[in-house]
């Protein structure tokens, strides 16, 4: 798989735009320069984002959405990326050798 989120996708599937396996992968969205997790659609060519609103469920079941427009940056939630922040961690960790000589 390339590095680079689609420029449309949606996690409904009945939607032309739905991708399991990139689903799977795990894609973060950024709008307007912050991270949004209730995203149920997206398009960056146009700019705008579908989040859903509540529990809240329309007469068919969906949940209901309001669609904002702005900058949207999608990108991939990889394993990879999660480990570094744990590698960062282990920085503090490295001070620990500090507690022997103290000992």
């Amino acid at each position: 798989m390339s590095d680079t989120p689609p420029d449309r996708l949606s996690v409904n599937p009945k939607s032309p735009y739905f991708n399991e396996p990139l689903l799977q992968r795990g894609v973060g969205v950024r709008f307007k320069g912050v991270e949004k997790n209730n995203v149920e659609e997206y398009c960056v060519s146009e700019n705008w984002v579908r989040l859903t609103v509540g529990n809240t469920l329309d007469r068919k079941g969906n949940p209901m959405t309001v669609k904002l427009q702005g900058t949207v940056e999608p990108y991939f939630r990889d394993a990879a990326p999660d480990g570094a922040p744990d590698a960062t961690k282990a920085d503090p960790a490295g001070d620990a050798p500090s507690d022997s000589p103290a000992t």
